[in-house]
């Protein structure tokens, strides 16, 4: 915080500016990546935000969330090499994508906080990372998405759902927003900005995915 304006959790950028949002959290935009955050007042705990993971009833076995996912596993699939190494970032209670990459051919492993906690991952590299529903949730975008592309090999692809929010005519209506636990909200320039800030190319295939490939180390 600097004289009373967050520092952007995604870029460093000091003076964000108060934007309009669902109440009742107070928002900031940054002014140059165009993330819009919570106040950091407004982040929840880790038992608050393991209590909202905790209802969520996702499965492998559910055809509506499977259709959900192909959103972004299509396009994904069109892109990655034979028998690739992949990792589900976020993967959740119930990890789903990584069991419909794993019917095409590749190899997954998973990673969450809370309900996968394996910190070997990060000793690894991958051909292929997922985060669907993730970003939004980060406290730390900057850095949680800085160790995300390190793993990933040069050529490999980050494959991202979230809803962005420039495309929202009314934030204060928006749902996406009306989550507890989501507290970042990113733009097209907030991915522009990921992609020339760790070299990748990034590509918007449908208004809620979002790949990106590593171009160089």
């Amino acid at each position: 915080m600097r004289d009373g304006e967050p520092v952007c959790p995604l870029c460093a950028m000091p003076h964000a500016r108060r934007v309009a949002g669902a109440p009742p959290r107070t928002y900031y935009r940054c002014p140059r990546c165009a993330l819009i955050f919570v106040s950091p007042a407004s982040l929840p705990s880790a038992a608050e935000e393991r209590a909202v993971y905790d209802l969520h009833q996702n499965s492998p076995h559910d055809a509506g969330y499977r259709r959900f996912l192909s959103r972004l596993c299509d396009p994904l699939l069109e892109r990655l090499p034979p028998a690739a190494q992949g990792l589900d970032f976020g993967c959740g209670p119930g990890p789903t994508l990584s069991v419909m990459l794993e019917e095409a051919g590749h190899r997954m492993a998973l990673y969450d906080p809370f309900y996968a906690p394996f910190p070997e991952v990060w000793q690894r590299e991958f051909d292929v990372i997922t985060a669907t529903e993730v970003v939004e949730h980060l406290h730390a975008p900057g850095d949680a998405l800085a160790e995300v592309i390190a793993r990933l090999r040069v050529g490999g692809w980050l494959g991202i759902m979230t809803q962005r929010s420039d495309l929202v005519q009314d934030l204060a209506a928006w749902r996406y927003m009306r989550d507890p636990t989501h507290v970042c909200f990113f733009a097209e320039r907030s991915f522009h900005y990921l992609a020339e800030r760790h070299g990748l190319s990034v590509s918007f295939p449908r208004n809620d995915v979002v790949l990106m490939q590593r171009l160089r180390s």
